[in-house]
C-alpha cells in the first residue's frame, strides 16, 4: 500500500490573543513526529511516508505523488482534532476517485475516540498503535474485514463500540526502530529551546507508573507501564547519529528504576558522549538519588518534572501522589548533582491574585532553569475531565491548548490572563539569569 503518515500542523486558538490581545501565550511545539516514525517502523513492505506539517506547512501538496494514497493516517492530541478532521474531509474530496481509507489515532483518540466517530473518517487506532496499525494495514491491504482489538471501524450513525487490546510488550514491537530517515529533511527545525538546540527523540517506554487525575498518558496503554530493551533504545540513540542531545519522550523515564540503571550503565561503558534530557517524578529522585548521580555520569543534563502545584491540597486533588515537600527535596538533590531542571506548574482557574503572585515567588526563588505553567484543561476521557465535565464553560477542543481556561475563572478573565500572561514575562526573565 500508499501510505501517508500525517502530522498535523500548529493550531489551536487563544482567547488571550483573540479577546484581550495577549500574544505572548500561544505555545509552538517544534519536536519530531516520533509517533509516526515509530508507526513507519513497522510497516515494511509498503511504500510509507510522513508529511509533517508542523515543520512543513503546505506538505499536504506531496500526497498527490505517485497517484495519491491507499491509506492516510493521522495523530493528534486534543487541540488538533477539529484540524485533523477537516484535513480527513479534505482528503476524501481531493482523492475522491482513489477513495483513500483514513486512519486516526493518537492521544485524543486514545481518550475519546468517539469524537472521530464521524464523516471523512474510517478508522481509529486507540493507544498504543505499532502493532494494532500494522494489524489494520494487513487486512485492509488483503482484502479482509479487520476485527482487531483496539482499532474500531467509524459507523457514523450506527453503533459505535470501540474494542479494547490488552496492551503487553508484544505492542512495543521491540525489535523494529523508527524510521527516522523519514523526517531527515526537517531535522534542523526539530530543536529543543532552552535546554540545547537541536535534538533526537528516543521512547524508553509507553504508558506511566501513575494515573494522574489530568494526564492523558494512561490511556495510551490501558493505564499498563511498558518498557523497550536497554539494546533497543541503544540502538535508537546510535540512529539518531552525531545529534548531540537525545529527549527521551516518556512521560516517565525512570519509572522501572532497575531498568534505567541497567541503561544508564550500559551507556557510562559505551562512552556515547551524548547529553539526555529525561521526564521524572519528584518521588522518584527523593527515594533515589543514587540514581540520578548514575545518569548524570551517563549524560543526563536535565529532567523535566512535573511540581505541578505548590499547594498540598490541590496536588491531592490532582491525585498526583506528591507533596511540595519531595519536591523541595527533589530540587535539592538536583542541585548538589549539577542537574538542571525543567519544572512543569498547572495553573488553576480558581487562581486569585495572591496565588498568582506566590508561585511567581515561589519559582523565582527556585533552582529551577526552566519553569513551564500551563493552565489546567480537563481533557476528555480522562478522570479530570468526568470529575469536572459539568462545569466546563468552553467545549471548542480548538481552545484545549493548555494556555486557555476552560473552566469558570474565579478571577474576571481578564485578569487572569493578564496576570497569567504577566508570571509568564516574571518567568521569561527567571530563564534568563539562570
Amino acid at each position: 500500500m500508499n501510505i501517508v503518515l500525517v502530522n498535523p500542523p500548529n493550531c489551536g486558538r487563544s482567547i488571550p490573543e483573540e479577546e484581550y490581545g495577549i500574544t505572548s501565550l500561544k505555545m509552538i511545539f517544534r519536536g519530531e513526529p516520533l509517533a509516526l516514525s515509530v508507526l513507519a517502523g513497522n510497516l515494511a513492505g509498503h511504500e510509507v511516508r510522513i508529511v509533517d506539517l508542523k515543520a512543513e506547512p503546505e506538505g499536504m501538496e506531496k500526497l498527490a505523488a505517485d497517484g495519491g494514497p491507499d491509506l492516510v493516517g493521522f495523530t493528534a492530541v486534543t487541540c488538533e482534532a477539529n484540524t485533523v478532521i477537516r484535513l480527513a474531509g479534505e482528503i476524501k474530496k481531493r482523492f475522491a476517485g482513489k477513495s483513500p481509507i483514513v486512519v486516526v489515532g493518537g492521544h485524543h483518540a486514545s481518550c475519546d475516540p468517539a469524537y472521530f466517530n464521524r464523516e471523512g473518517i474510517d478508522y481509529i487506532v486507540m493507544g498504543l498503535g505499532k502493532l494494532s496499525f500494522r494489524l489494520l494495514v494487513d487486512d485492509l491491504a488483503a482484502g479482509r474485514t479487520p476485527a482487531i482489538p483496539g482499532v474500531v471501524r467509524v459507523r457514523q450513525g450506527g453503533v459505535f463500540s470501540p474494542s479494547l487490546r490488552k496492551y503487553s510488550e508484544a505492542d512495543l514491537v521491540d525489535e523494529l526502530p523508527p524510521r527516522y530517515d523519514l523526517v531527515e529533511a526537517h531535522r534542523d527545525k526539530y530543536v529543543m529551546s532552552g535546554v540545547g538546540g537541536k535534538v533526537g527523540f528516543v521512547v524508553t517506554a509507553f504508558g506511566c507508573t501513575h494515573c494522574c487525575a489530568f494526564c492523558s498518558i494512561p490511556s495510551l496503554t490501558d493505564g499498563r507501564y511498558l518498557g523497550h530493551s536497554a539494546e533497543a533504545i541503544l540502538r535508537d540513540i546510535d540512529l539518531l547519529g552525531d545529534i548531540p542531545l537525545i529527549r527521551f519522550v516518556d512521560a516517565n523515564t525512570f519509572g522501572d528504576r532497575a531498568a534505567a540503571r541497567m541503561l544508564a550503565t550500559r551507556i557510562i561503558e559505551l562512552s556515547l558522549g551524548k547529553k539526555f534530557v529525561a521526564d521524572v517524578r519528584a518521588d522518584t529522585v527523593v527515594a533515589d538519588p543514587d540514581l540520578l548521580r548514575l545518569w548524570h555520569e551517563a549524560g543526563l543534563s536535565a529532567v523535566v518534572i512535573g511540581f505541578e502545584e505548590i499547594d498540598d491540597g490541590r496536588l491531592d486533588r490532582m491525585n498526583k501522589r506528591s507533596s511540595l515537600a519531595k519536591n523541595l527535596t527533589a530540587l535539592s538533590i538536583l542541585a548538589e548533582i549539577g542537574i538542571r531542571v525543567i519544572g512543569d506548574f498547572i495553573i488553576s482557574p480558581d487562581y486569585d491574585r495572591e496565588d498568582f503572585e506566590r508561585l511567581g515567588r515561589f519559582i523565582d526563588s527556585s533552582p529551577i532553569a526552566l519553569p513551564i505553567p500551563s493552565i489546567l484543561t480537563p481533557i476528555p476521557g480522562t478522570p479530570l475531565f468526568r470529575q469536572l465535565q459539568q462545569e466546563i464553560t468552553l467545549t471548542d477542543l480548538d481552545y484545549y491548548t493548555f494556555s486557555n481556561a476552560v473552566l469558570p475563572t474565579r478571577l474576571a478573565p481578564k485578569e487572569f490572563y493578564t496576570l497569567y500572561s504577566d508570571l509568564m514575562k516574571q518567568l521569561h526573565h527567571h530563564i534568563k539569569k539562570s
